[in-house]
């Protein structure tokens, strides 16, 4: 039974090794996601600027780089987030939310209120204050809790 274990071991032990290459190579490319939206929005802002009248830019400019700077933004907690699991082999349930809140702001901001019926406006509020309400309750929790035994990855 020993050698059954011992075995068993090395078997999660490599698959760890696996899973933590992966979320290494993870890490790599969200840093390429990011340079690259860095350039696509500093280029999306340039070529908005140049176009007549040089140098305004009207509401739908400005909400769909907001948009872009909080796609940016995001794809920077995402970061974080690998990061913080690399670090502590726990997956921050808090970081996740704040992330999760981050990416539905961004929907709210360049959300077509003309375009959308009220069920799809009732639909946002419902998310909008059901991550609200449970990022506060996790935010009331103490550093220890929220990290505990029960957020661990795979």
């Amino acid at each position: 039974m020993d050698e059954f274990e011992a075995q068993g071991d090395r078997l999660i032990a490599a698959l760890r090794t696996v899973i933590r290459l992966s979320v290494r190579a993870l890490a790599v490319l969200m840093t390429f996601v990011i340079v690259m939206g860095v350039i696509d929005v500093a280029y999306v802002l340039y070529t908005r600027l140049r176009t007549p009248p040089v140098f305004v830019l009207n509401i739908s400019d400005i909400l769909a780089t907001f948009g872009a700077f909080m796609a940016v933004l995001i794809a920077i907690e995402i970061f974080v987030n690998i990061v913080l699991y690399l670090r502590t082999d726990v997956i921050h349930v808090k970081i996740v939310m704040a992330t999760a809140l981050m990416a539905i702001a961004r929907k709210v901001i360049v959300l077509d209120m003309k375009e959308l019926m009220y069920t799809d406006v009732l639909a946002v509020a419902a998310v909008v204050l059901a991550m609200s309400v449970g990022y506060w309750l996790i935010s009331r929790q103490t550093p220890s809790e929220s990290g505990n035994a029960s957020d661990r990855g795979t």
